[in-house]
């Protein structure tokens, strides 16, 4: 019996006709409402971030070429140089910048771009050997430094103009004030905020499955580091009346009208604390870190603070940061005649 010869394909199809080019797209763009209905809302909101810090590289670049490329330019030499960015600039660990690499390619792709295989090849190329770094593995692990007033000030002074610098003041001074979690920060509401005699009255809204709490923002003594004045600068040149009180600001200064993420807050704090040249990496927790230490160490109560930050009575992390205040309070080696 002789072998039977490999299987060989017939000549190539010839082109499509208008009919069947017709009906192969409609499946396309079928395919990609299916996926987009079905992608997690969180995973959706990450993407959108991915794609802000995509436009934030451009502007970057732009600054240092005199020249602004377009967004769809997703080639082998912007994703390499936006990995790059992101670990150098940003000081991100090399799993989030994995992540940003698939946000970017997705929504690029989602808007019609062809984003060649060698681009995304390279960008992981360059990626492997952080990956194998281990002080650049442990970036945004541990405890979050916890931020002082002072710090709050060379924020404020190396904030950029324009409304970008605004929101940003207000975000990190109003996350400061209410002791907030990022997810926390991120959910308030201009109407969840009023401008009272002595401050704010602030509704923070319920996150994960914690209970909402109102709390009370006093002004500041200085005008810099004043929650309350920072919000009301913010809120009147944006011209917000309802919805987000936090919102993302293009390049150009045009406003969006959903707010920003978590991760968007985070990385609010932590760009401006890098701007400012802060010589620790602060990140979203070092808002509700720094508000009880420095609340501490001003001498409010335990029961107060709590109250602010939305702790339970017996939790760790808590007790850990009043402990953290206290210990140069009344401490075993002052004054014992050394």
């Amino acid at each position: 019996m002789s072998e039977l010869a490999p299987y060989q394909p017939s000549t190539a199809p010839a082109a499509y006709d208008p009919a069947t080019l017709a009906v192969l797209a409609a499946m396309e763009q079928a395919a990609e409402e299916h996926l987009d209905a079905i992608r997690p809302h969180n995973t959706k909101r990450g993407y959108e971030n991915d794609w802000k810090l995509w436009e934030e590289f451009h502007g970057w670049l732009a600054e240092r070429t005199s020249h602004e490329l377009p967004l769809t330019a997703v080639t082998k030499g912007t994703l390499v140089g936006f990995v790059v960015w992101l670990d150098t600039v940003k000081l991100a660990a090399p799993a989030s910048i994995d992540r940003r690499i698939t946000g970017v390619t997705v929504t690029a792709r989602s808007l019609g771009v062809e984003v060649p295989k060698q681009a995304t090849v390279a960008a992981r190329q360059a990626l492997k050997p952080l990956k194998a770094d281990p002080d650049r593995i442990a970036r945004g692990r541990g405890k979050a430094p916890a931020a002082t007033p002072e710090q709050l000030r060379q924020m404020y002074a190396a904030a950029p103009a324009g409304l970008a610098g605004l929101r940003d003041r207000a975000l990190w001074l109003v996350a400061f004030g209410i002791a907030g979690r990022s997810a926390e920060v991120a959910a308030l509401r201009v109407d969840g905020i009023k401008h009272v005699s002595e401050g704010l009255d602030v509704h923070v809204p319920s996150v994960k499955q914690r209970p909402p709490r109102d709390v009370v923002v006093a002004y500041g003594k200085n005008p810099d580091t004043c929650p309350v004045r920072a919000w009301l600068t913010w809120k009147a040149a944006a011209g917000l009346t309802t919805g987000p009180a936090f919102r993302p600001v293009s390049i150009h200064g045009h406003l969006g009208s959903e707010g920003l993420s978590p991760t968007g807050c985070q990385e609010v704090i932590s760009r401006s604390a890098e701007r400012a040249g802060v010589a620790v990496r602060l990140t979203g927790h070092s808002m509700r870190a720094g508000f009880i230490t420095t609340s501490r160490k001003a001498g409010k109560r335990e029961e107060k603070i709590r109250a602010q930050s939305g702790h339970a009575a017996n939790s760790p992390v808590f007790w850990g940061y009043i402990q953290e205040a206290d210990r140069w309070v009344d401490a075993a080696s002052d004054d014992i005649g050394l």
